[in-house]
């Protein structure tokens, strides 16, 4: 089946259906595996107030902590988190120009990642990324198991926003005037995503520039 062309879900927003391959999508859960092994090893984010989040995170690059980036996990052990690698620098280039915006991937230089687990319970409450100092375009990928993706507007947690359903190896990029619109994840569907991936459960990286 020939993927979907990309659609733009707002300005500056923009979803890529089946963008990353097979092959591709083994390799960044081999990588994400190895990642979540440590130095700093994926958890539940505990938030200042106490709450847990559903998803377990695991960081490259730069430590996301609520919410600020440090070098050193110091909510977690104390140690400092993987470097960022070169390649997914060149990954985040190339899923600009996937999204039809070629101006902005010669420049973009990705410093950190995200990397966010769901199991069949987790959800993502509607956030904004704005702990970065940096309004460069964050790259989204998603891995396993499909999900309903919430985009919404820079304003409110509340409508309107647009509800899009991500599949394993979709590309969604949101800059520009999206770039601190409020998303989520309300509902993730389990037994989705193909056996071939090695997957149960959903990995989402996010790819962002820190301005640090």
């Amino acid at each position: 089946m020939m993927p979907l062309p990309p659609r733009e879900v707002a300005p500056g927003a923009v979803h890529v259906p089946g963008w990353l391959g097979l092959d591709e999508q083994r390799t960044l859960v081999s990588a994400c595996r190895e990642w979540a092994k440590g130095p700093v090893p994926i958890r539940h984010t505990v938030l200042p107030r106490g709450g847990v989040m559903s998803v377990r995170t695991v960081c490259v690059g730069w430590h996301w902590q609520p919410y600020r980036y440090t070098r050193t996990a110091d909510d977690v052990n104390g140690l400092r988190v993987a470097e960022f690698p070169g390649w997914m620098v060149e990954l985040g280039r190339r899923a600009l120009t996937g999204a039809g915006l070629p101006e902005l991937a010669a420049g973009y230089t990705p410093d950190t990642a995200l990397i966010n687990f769901y199991d069949d319970q987790a959800r993502m409450g509607m956030h904004q990324d704005k702990d970065e100092r940096s309004d460069a375009p964050v790259v989204s990928l998603s891995i396993g198991d499909a999900c309903l993706f919430r985009f919404g507007n820079t304003e409110t947690r509340g409508r309107p926003y647009t509800d899009v359903r991500l599949e394993s190896g979709d590309l969604f990029v949101f800059g520009g005037p999206s770039r601190f619109a409020y998303h989520g994840v309300p509902k993730v569907y389990p037994g989705t995503a193909d056996p071939v991936v090695g997957l149960r459960g959903r990995l989402n990286i996010t790819m962002r520039v820190t301005g640090l």
